[in-house]
């Protein structure tokens, strides 16, 4: 699909029935209707058919008790709205990447995704095992919500880039959309860091209004077109190890519902986060050999002295903020490294050793990675 007639049908798609549903009533024949707002491209593969299944699957576990009306970005309020939709009531429920609203506590980002921080696994088990949501749960406490992790992009890819990058030095004055902790990272190596809608990004590159963007990954990148207007794909995603996306739940309405309502919210939300971490593992192989056969992207890593040096101003980053910080913000960075530290020990010695021992050369059935 081009990019142009999916970005037409995801704005426009489902209007009437947007105005149709607000007129609804909230509750009817014993059914409670709630509103989820997403900040996806309505039907972008990933995220936003992710936030699609998640509000299926609460209300099939519900047994249609539980409805929930889903509004892609800019249905029902604009795709970084979702926060104040939640907290003000225009929606019960929101669907987004927590560093989108680090203007409100810019430790918010720490709940998506950190610089050289853990993999999808790692933060799944900081969140459930070593004290993440606590922690998440006391952040979101002044807001009036609750965040459950939702769905997990996996490993994003690092950006697409108008032009070849291959020194620290050429990051200099480069406009790079990389929102989080990942912007702050390249604004290190002296590059402007712009925070955009994923539906606003092609635009931007098109225009030359930025030179380079990150997004996800190859699953995404190709509906949404990027490689007609760059066509240099660099990894990996230091920037985003693994990107924690978050149901959003205005906490008053959540604690009004039954207590197995509430259950069942949480375990689809946890069941969205298995569900589209493995799909993105499964289909970012076949989108990527797409966009390398039949669209010519060029796929590179990011050259080792270019690494490092993004090694180093991610550290800056969060030694930064936890100087500056107060209590809360200190108890989050302690909490989230020592589990980082638990996790690598063993990652590293087993399972790193056994992708590297992967990529060895021998005879081995079936089709190959290319």
């Amino acid at each position: 699909m081009k990019r142009r007639d999916f970005l037409t049908k995801s704005v426009f798609a489902g209007t009437a029935t947007a105005a149709a549903t607000l007129a609804a009533p909230a509750i009817a024949s014993g059914v409670i209707e709630w509103r989820m707002v997403h900040s996806w491209p309505k039907g972008l593969p990933g995220v936003g058919v992710g936030a699609d299944r998640l509000a299926q699957r609460i209300e099939a576990m519900s047994g249609g008790r539980l409805k929930i009306n889903v509004f892609a970005a800019g249905e029902l309020v604009p795709a970084l709205g979702c926060m104040d939709a939640v907290m003000d009531g225009t929606a019960e429920m929101g669907h987004d990447a927590s560093f989108y609203h680090v203007g409100k506590n810019p430790m918010l980002a720490a709940f998506f995704a950190v610089p050289f921080g853990m993999t999808a696994d790692e933060q799944m088990a900081w969140l459930l095992h070593a004290g993440g949501q606590a922690l998440w749960d006391e952040i979101n406490e002044p807001f009036g919500i609750l965040s459950f992790p939702a769905g997990q992009t996996a490993n994003q890819s690092f950006g697409w880039f108008r032009n070849p990058i291959d020194t620290v030095d050429q990051f200099k004055g480069l406009k790079i959309r990389m929102p989080g902790l990942g912007g702050e990272m390249v604004k290190k190596l002296g590059a402007t860091a712009v925070l955009l809608p994923g539906g606003e990004i092609f635009a931007a590159l098109q225009s030359g209004a930025v030179d380079a963007a990150e997004f996800i990954g190859p699953v995404n990148d190709l509906p949404m077109g990027f490689h007609q207007v760059a066509k240099f794909s660099y990894g990996p995603g230091v920037q985003e190890p693994g990107g924690c996306v978050q149901l959003m739940v205005n906490k008053s309405k959540f604690l009004e519902l039954p207590t197995d309502l509430q259950e069942i919210i949480r375990a689809a939300s946890h069941a969205g986060h298995e569900d589209m971490k493995v799909e993105y593992d499964l289909l970012s192989g076949r989108a990527m050999e797409t966009l390398r056969v039949e669209h010519g992207v060029e796929f590179r890593r990011l050259d080792r002295e270019i690494l490092q040096a993004l090694g180093k101003a991610a550290g800056e980053v969060i030694q930064e903020s936890y100087d500056a910080g107060d209590d809360l913000t200190r108890r989050i960075w302690d909490s989230y490294l020592a589990s980082r530290a638990d996790t690598m020990r063993f990652l590293r010695f087993n399972e790193q050793a056994f992708l590297n021992a992967r990529t060895l050369e021998f005879p081995f059935p079936g089709p190959q990675a290319t």
